[in-house]
């Protein structure tokens, strides 16, 4: 796509005109600092400095004294509040308990004194952080150290989270809504659907840190993403010196599935040096069963025209290395650069087979066939970034400007073979192969700016361009004889090569006060966005250009030290992903494909969330969202007739969506926590597909229930179950399942090692039922898939243990990635 802007000139009006465009809201800090001393009054650098909450002095954040030995905390809300300092070799230190409003807060020095016990053991700190948090605008699920989360992938650990749901196709919803954004450390993955299941499927959990459940995101997030976003932090070492960690585990469910990895970090005062390796090979076995039956209208009856049972299996192979290096330099006390490459080389392959028969509406049998289906893919990819944060001091407080410049590439091959024996009407083989390259380039400069407009108000700015360049060539071959010879040649029915070139151009400002007992915020985001879609016939090109708005509002008031309700508004958009756009084929058997679809709309949303907190704990919340042209996926006849069905997506008219949200934590006994979390949501669509008018919802719900039992002598186990009810999404009806989940951990070797061992979906429950119905179609099938597994793993830490704060940040090319792939 050509446009009038070009890198350096967009870079250069990127930061010259910061500030100047629309946008969003952050949080308005409250900031809390202080310094830790020695008894002779020395700076104590790099001591962790805890903040608590006054009334049980639970963990609220984790920070680490600098060279100077002072400490800071950012973006704290209202409350009573104490501070803890620690550090190897000395005794914890506490602050008096002190009261946190809209002013900075200055505590005394804590001084440390030696330990009386020992100068070479690190004072252990009692309790832990609970797998899932409630904050004001998020759920936390805290995966690092819980033992359900050894040997198993990112994606296994989603299923079990609060109001997360995972359908057949692999589509990610939150509350009932799909339309997520996924940020992996801040970057935004390139994909959606099956691809972006694949590729969390390949990132191990033991990796993960914690995951972020935002239903109604802040202002400074891209727009992308009407149900909210998902954002997945990946562990990072803080420790001074040189260290890391190994860990290799193993489970099995049907077939092996084996995880191994190992960190490195080096830390200076001025450097830090880090990277990281993955490799993993995982079979994983499915199974799918439909039914389908298909109508034709006389006399305005329903008449049934004819039957087709579906029964597949197959097993998949992923191999994958997964890499990542980087470096932060401080240029001085207040600029910092930093430049980070990774990537991720995944090969597949993978074996089914499908056998078909069909009927007419009489019971005759009158074809029948067994496919078999190969498929081999090597999609390698990788990402740079280079970031530079400066900071500025004046009276009022802290400046910050951060710059990001990004880089990506994600290329896939994928081949397929499909053979197909008919039996039925008469002996026939028949030989479909297909040759499908999909070429991706991500680029996206970004620069931010904070700064406080007095004590109790601050603004933030920003601007980001990116550009997107797509080429899917999909080839498919079909044999012709020519003579006494066959031959394979270009079936142009099938064959198909999509370009797809965007630029969006975005800006945002925003606004954050705060009063005794309030907080306010308010923000407006601009985005302009230029797309030429080219496919191979010139009838289906568009070119589309089109600027949009979206505010966003937030309003916190304090009632007391135990009540709080806040009220958020915002609008937000999903843009068609690049995979979906394409309307490539992918075939399961002769009848069967998937296709994506080049006329697919953005669908945009209005999203309202009224939440109260009770004593900091307990939350109950009320949500609601209207969203035009829903994107939603269908199975549906295909165009060409007969008994062929299409798996694609489409835009309804509406999609309204209410939702109330519960979540409680309890401690019933010193040993043993229990969260509690359910989500009780109706969604309703509009619109018109396949000949179907579609005017229904239904009500539905979510339970989860997560128990972390603390044994003593370094044990620890988790016992997780969650249901999902009866539900409706557009024309698919679901039925009911859940799963649950155990697992158990020993810590060996002066907590240098760890031993995992855990059960998935130990019942064999989590198999998705559900039908889909139109006015001449309708179907029924049944997904399972190798969710219950056994798994043991191993990890083992070394070098020093002085822990120093990280610097790292995310890139800005996040938006663009997350909509690389998918169909």
């Amino acid at each position: 796509m050509k446009t009038s802007y070009s890198l350096p000139r967009t870079a250069l009006l990127l930061l010259s005109g910061l500030g100047l465009t629309p946008a969003v809201f952050a949080q308005a800090p409250t900031a809390v600092g202080g310094a830790v001393r020695t008894a002779a009054g020395a700076p104590v650098d790099y001591a962790t400095v805890t903040l608590h909450r006054a009334k049980d002095s639970t963990v609220v954040k984790t920070e680490f004294s600098d060279e100077k030995g002072q400490f800071q905390f950012e973006q704290a809300t209202g409350g009573q509040y104490l501070v803890s300092a620690s550090q190897v070799g000395f005794e914890r230190q506490w602050s008096r308990a002190f009261e946190l409003g809209a002013e900075r807060v200055t505590l005394p020095a804590l001084t440390l004194t030696a330990s009386q016990a020992t100068q070479l053991k690190e004072v252990q700190v009692v309790g832990q952080k609970p797998q899932f948090e409630r904050l004001a605008d998020r759920t936390v699920v805290n995966v690092e150290n819980s033992p359900l989360s050894a040997g198993n992938t990112s994606l296994d650990v989603l299923r079990r989270s609060p109001g997360v749901t995972v359908d057949g196709n692999d589509n990610l919803a939150l509350r009932g809504r799909q339309g997520l954004l996924v940020l992996i450390d801040g970057k935004r993955q390139p994909m959606t659907g099956t691809e972006l299941a694949d590729y969390l499927r390949a990132l191990p959990a033991d990796q993960v840190k914690n995951i972020e459940l935002i239903t109604n995101p802040p202002a400074k997030y891209d727009a992308q993403g009407g149900a909210g976003i998902i954002a997945i932090n990946l562990k990072k070492d803080q420790k001074l010196g040189t260290n890391g960690s190994y860990n290799i585990s193993y489970g099995y469910g049907r077939y092996g599935k084996l995880t191994t990895g190992l960190t490195l970090n080096h830390r200076r005062k001025n450097l830090n040096v880090f990277g990281n390796y993955t490799f993993a090979d995982r079979r994983n076995w499915n199974a799918l069963t439909i039914n389908r039956e298909f109508y034709r209208s006389e006399g305005g009856q329903k008449i049934l025209d004819s039957r087709s049972f579906l029964d597949n299996e197959g097993v998949g192979h992923g191999r994958s290395h997964a890499w990542k290096a980087g470096l932060d330099y401080n240029l001085s006390e207040r600029t910092v650069l930093g430049v980070v490459a990774n990537g991720l080389a995944l090969k597949t392959d993978s074996r089914g087979r499908n056998d078909v028969e069909s009927y007419a509406a009489d019971g005759r049998l009158t074809e029948r066939y067994q496919s078999v289906n190969l498929r081999d893919g090597d999609l390698p990819n990788y990402a740079l970034n280079a970031n530079f944060r400066h900071t500025f001091q004046d009276s009022l407080g802290q400046h910050e400007l951060t710059a990001d410049a990004d880089y990506a590439r994600y290329d896939s091959r994928r081949g397929q073979l499909l053979d197909t024996r008919y039996t039925r009407p008469a002996e026939l083989l028949d030989r479909l192969t297909s040759d499908q390259r999909n070429d991706l380039t991500i680029q996206s400069v970004k620069a931010d700016y904070t700064r406080p407009l007095s004590k109790t108000a601050r603004l933030e700015a920003g601007s980001k361009v990116s550009w997107v360049l797509s080429d899917n060539d999909l080839l498919f071959m079909k044999p012709v004889r020519t003579g006494a010879i066959d031959e394979l040649v270009r079936d142009p029915d099938r064959s198909n090569r999509f370009r797809y070139d965007e630029n969006i151009i975005a800006g945002y400002v925003s606004v954050s006060k705060t009063l005794p007992q309030w907080t306010l915020q308010a923000g407006l985001r601009g985005e302009q966005t230029n797309a030429i879609g080219r496919p191979e016939a010139d009838s289906g090109r568009f070119d589309r250009h089109y600027f949009q708005l979206f505010p966003s509002a937030a309003v916190k008031h304090s009632f007391s030290d135990k009540n709080e309700t806040s009220l958020s508004l915002s609008r937000r958009i999903d843009r068609p992903s690049y995979g979906q756009l394409n309307p490539f084929r992918s075939y399961i058997n002769p009848t069967t494909y998937g296709a994506g679809n080049q006329d697919l709309l953005p669908q945009t949303s209005y999203n309202f969330e009224l939440t109260h907190t009770f004593r900091q704990k307990y939350s109950v919340g009320l949500s609601y969202a209207i969203t035009t042209n829903p994107i939603v996926g269908t199975v549906q006849p295909a165009p060409e007739g007969g008994q062929a069905v299409v798996s694609t997506t489409d835009n309804l008219d509406r999609q309204y969506n209410y939702a109330l949200t519960l979540t409680a934590p309890v401690e019933i006994a010193k040993w043993w926590n229990v969260y509690l979390n359910g989500v009780a949501y109706y969604s309703r669509f509009v619109g018109n597909l396949a000949g179907t008018q579609l005017n229904a919802g239904r009500p539905a719900f979510n339970l989860s229930a997560n128990s972390t039992f603390v044994l003593g002598h370094d044990w620890k186990a988790d016992l997780n179950a969650n249901y999902d009810s009866p539900n409706r999404y557009a024309y698919f009806v679901g039925r009911g399942q859940g799963q649950v989940s155990v697992g158990v951990q020993k810590a060996l070797w002066h907590n240098k090692a760890t031993v995992k061992l855990n059960a998935t979906d130990i019942f064999f429950t989590n198999k998705t039922r559900s039908t889909v119905a139109f006015d001449n179609y309708g179907e029924r099938f049944f997904q399972r898939y190798e969710s219950r597994v056994v798994t043991l793993s191993l990890s083992y830490r070394f070098g020093n243990d002085k822990v120093a704060q990280s610097k790292r940040r995310g890139g800005g090319a996040e938006d663009e990635k997350r909509r690389a792939g998918g169909n």
